[in-house]
């Protein structure tokens, strides 16, 4: 087994998990150090990877690149990544980055050369259908192909090996300078082929468990993922049946799309694919669902079927966000563990429950998949491995239903999802299940049991305790003077300034030691506090 059978994924889109402004101002921040708060969380869900959308520069939303090679300043530079990097690695956390190859956004170098010289410009070629003899919807004296018809993101010319050369080095800088362990392909199914192959043989030249896998929204996934190519791809096709199936009480949506994929006559029973319940651009789950009291079944489902199960920052609580016609903005909120509105706690705890699962049970991480029983509102399906048999029960309904199935000879079977109830079975066996609930069955000779630690379990991530201290803390403002970074870097504060677009108070302050650069934080972010190993401390501490 890969380390990715393992996998359980956080995925975070940078810049609006850290409320950064929606145009680049160019101010340099420190933002994303906010992962740092999320550690704890991350480790109490069971989280082993992560994937960060966009997190190089730009001029807008990530993916319109400016810059491979540098991290963008409205979320640190690139030495604080790399300390992001290592501590998430240090706490056993994957990183894996976004590569957006296909384009990039018009700040883009090569880009603003031909927008300055013209057809002398040497990266002419850098571009699908530059032409001279038309101008561009944007008002350029040449045209260009755009992305999906938007002219912001400049379609590269992955032909060129020189263009292949330029995103491949930075991949090969990405891998050593922050250690990260994959990526997402943005707009896989516009990308060249031969450039997948190129990029495989360099990841796995220097990580040979790199993991690759594609953002394909429809079609043949085999063409992109396969032994020359990618490693895997994201299951659109299934993540629409993980709802709707609930929406339109039909189980046989869901089952009949797993049994295409992973039957015995599936056609991706090869691939270990990334599966999800929401993302950037999508509609977020818990807005999706006409009945909330479902939310659990649905990332049972996603947890306990073949693949990666990923969660989307927020949807653990159950957020919601919805995208309109002309933005997905909602999509992307700044997100705080102590500002969550109206928190799903149950269903968070239920996620750390199936993370645990599904660490556990090599049948979960490896297994084969087989429908058993498949109703309107109920269903249950098996998952085998070599040495073990998990069988998955469902009830959407409203009311209790007898579920029947073929549980093989004599065993007993045991409840990891509900306390460890056993019940004995030999041969077809018939189990109640609650209205609008699952069980996750492991077979076994009656000693089986999977405990869930009763503190890790039961925590809330809010701690209604510690508000008086984190009250009683930030009461202090913040001032001119000499400060300490809670990572021993020492800092004086020298002034302070709004930001002309949003009117936000920033903090200005200059390194003591080094090159003595000058930075700009927002205040609030200057003065919070933050959370470090079980202990309340300031992002910056008073020295004079």
């Amino acid at each position: 087994m890969n380390w990715i059978n393992d996998a359980v994924f956080y995925n975070i889109y940078p810049l609006g998990f850290c409320g950064a402004p929606k145009e680049n101002d160019m101010v340099q921040t420190y933002r994303l150090d906010k992962i740092y708060d999320f550690i704890d969380h991350f480790k109490e869900m069971g989280i082993n990877a992560i994937v960060f959308n966009p997190v190089f520069e730009s001029s807008k939303h990530g993916y319109d690149t400016i810059d491979y090679y540098k991290i963008d300043c409205r979320l640190g530079d690139n030495e604080s990544f790399k300390k992001i990097c290592d501590t998430l690695h240090e706490n056993g956390i994957r990183v894996l980055l976004d590569g957006v190859f296909n384009h990039v956004g018009r700040d883009f170098f090569a880009f603003k050369d031909i927008q300055e010289n013209g057809m002398s410009s040497i990266y002419c070629n850098w571009f699908h259908n530059i032409r001279f003899d038309r101008q561009s919807p944007k008002g350029d004296n040449f045209s260009y192909e755009g992305w999906a018809g938007h002219y912001d993101l400049v379609k590269l010319n992955l032909q060129n090996d020189i263009v292949c050369t330029h995103l491949l080095e930075a991949v090969e800088f990405w891998i050593d300078e922050f250690g990260i362990d994959g990526l997402r392909l943005d707009a896989a199914d516009c990308v060249d082929l031969e450039f997948f192959k190129k990029l495989r043989h360099t990841c796995k030249s220097k990580k040979e468990d790199f993991w690759l896998y594609g953002e394909i929204t429809s079609g043949d996934y085999n063409r992109w993922a396969n032994e020359n190519t990618l490693d895997s791809v994201t299951n659109y096709e299934i993540y629409k049946a993980l709802y709707s199936c609930h929406n339109d009480r039909n189980y046989f949506e869901f089952a009949h799309s797993l049994e295409r994929q992973y039957g015995n006559y599936g056609i991706y029973k090869n691939l270990y694919m990334y599966n999800f319940v929401d993302n950037h651009d999508v509609n977020r789950l818990a807005s999706m669902l006409n009945d909330k009291s479902l939310l659990n079944n649905t990332y049972t489902l996603m947890f306990t079927m073949p693949g990666a199960p990923s969660i989307y920052y927020g949807s653990e609580f159950a957020i919601l966000g919805k995208r309109t016609l002309h933005c997905d903005y909602d999509l992307r909120p700044e997100f705080n563990l102590n500002d969550v509105k109206n928190p799903n706690y149950e269903l968070f705890h239920h996620i750390k429950k199936l993370s645990k699962i599904k660490h556990s049970l090599e049948a979960l991480k490896c297994g084969t998949y087989k429908n058993e029983n498949i109703q309107l509102e109920h269903l249950c399906y098996s998952m085998r491995s070599e040495n073990q048999t998990v069988f998955v029960l469902l009830n959407q309904s409203n009311e209790v239903r007898n579920i029947g199935f073929d549980a093989g000879m004599s065993c007993v079977l045991t409840d990891v999802l509900n306390g460890n109830k056993k019940y004995n079975a030999n041969g077809y066996t018939n189990i109640d299940v609650a209205p609008k609930t699952s069980m996750i069955l492991v077979a076994n000779d009656g000693s089986f049991t999977l405990d869930f630690d009763v503190k890790t379990d039961t925590k809330p991530v809010k701690k209604q305790e510690e508000k008086p201290l984190e009250q009683e803390l930030s009461e202090e403002e913040i001032t001119l003077g000499k400060y300490r970074h809670f990572k021993g870097n020492e800092y004086e504060v020298i002034g302070f300034a709004k930001d002309s677009e949003t009117c936000e108070k920033v903090v200005i302050y200059k390194a003591l030691y080094g090159e003595k650069e000058t930075w700009v934080r927002p205040y609030n972010m200057f003065k919070e506090i933050i959370t470090r190993d079980g202990k309340k401390l300031r992002r910056f501490t008073k020295i004079d």
